[in-house]
């Protein structure tokens, strides 16, 4: 059986273990939350390495992309320097959103069952976090409202502009990555809260794409008639969004045993199989995934 660890800086409230069966075989996937504790994120991976076959990281990104830009939070820059001396791949996800095309398959599905148009109106709480979906959406030329200085920020201050938003992002992405990452972004028991805020903007919109943890982060009680795109669900963040009205939660990953794990853990998995890292793996390598794990498809949970 191959074992992939998510290590998170994220809330130990979602921590989760499974064993599932997949067509290449079995697997046991465990995330474990730090709390927003980086010291003790470096300790795990230390701690496992090399006794499991594959380390997801979770909660942050080796680099934020916007444009052709990548830039790396200082902090967070500590834990991939480190992961770089292991001997476990250790995997963020973002390779397989690009290769993959996961965030693409979604919006497709979208456009083709008629929830889609060149006047759908789309809020991405943060664009930087999630650029692979400012791509997608602009190419079917929706109204784009980018909530990076919102919910990133807390400045109540909406970008509609894709060129304001590459401007704003080429100027305070570079000094905010200086900053500790839980002032950018919710860590530990933080993203167990949730305070309504922006709620115009939530109205505004018919599909609230991006991060989970964002799109929580501010939502109002009412969510009628919403479309959610996101990947990383629990059991309840469903339920809460249910509660609120919205009409269906589409994730770009499969659920398993409940839980739609990040794209760190999809591309962990895929790494463990091959026993390489992600660089290392062939084209031919990881595009047999997409039909073995029915990756070609969204996952899709309908509310009505």
């Amino acid at each position: 059986m191959k074992k992939i660890l998510s290590i998170s800086l994220g809330s130990s409230k979602r921590d989760k273990k499974v064993c599932i069966s997949l067509p290449i075989g079995e697997f046991e996937i465990e995330r474990i939350g730090t709390d927003g504790d980086i010291p003790k994120m470096i300790e795990l991976f230390k701690k496992y390495d090399g006794k499991v076959d594959a380390f997801g990281l979770g909660g942050t990104d080796f680099y934020i992309k916007f444009g052709n830009k990548e830039v790396t939070l200082k902090e967070v820059g500590k834990v991939i320097d480190f992961t770089k001396t292991l001997e476990t791949p250790v995997c963020d996800g973002q390779w397989i959103r690009e290769k993959f095309g996961f965030e693409d398959i979604a919006i497709k599905y979208l456009k083709e069952n008629g929830y889609l148009n060149e006047n759908s109106k789309i809020l991405i709480p943060s664009g930087v976090s999630r650029y692979n979906l400012v791509v997608g959406f602009r190419r079917e030329n929706c109204k784009i409202l980018y909530g990076d200085l919102m919910f990133s920020l807390g400045l109540s201050v909406p970008i509609y502009s894709y060129k304001t938003f590459i401007f704003l992002a080429s100027i305070i992405v570079p000094i905010a990555k200086y900053l500790p990452h839980k002032m950018l972004y919710p860590v530990g028991e933080e993203q167990e809260k949730i305070i309504p805020k922006f709620e115009k903007y939530y109205k505004w919109a018919d599909i609230i794409a991006g991060d989970c943890i964002y799109i929580k982060k501010h939502m109002p009680d009412d969510l009628s008639n919403k479309i959610i795109l996101t990947n990383t669900t629990t059991e309840n963040d469903r339920i809460l969004f249910k509660d609120r009205g919205v009409k269906m939660v589409i994730t770009t990953t499969p659920e398993f045993d409940g839980r739609t794990f990040g794209t760190n853990v999809i591309e962990a998995i895929i790494c463990a199989y091959y026993g390489k890292r992600v660089t290392e793996l062939k084209e031919e390598e990881y595009l047999k995934f997409i039909k073995l794990l029915n990756l070609d498809k969204p996952n899709i949970y309908k509310f009505y």
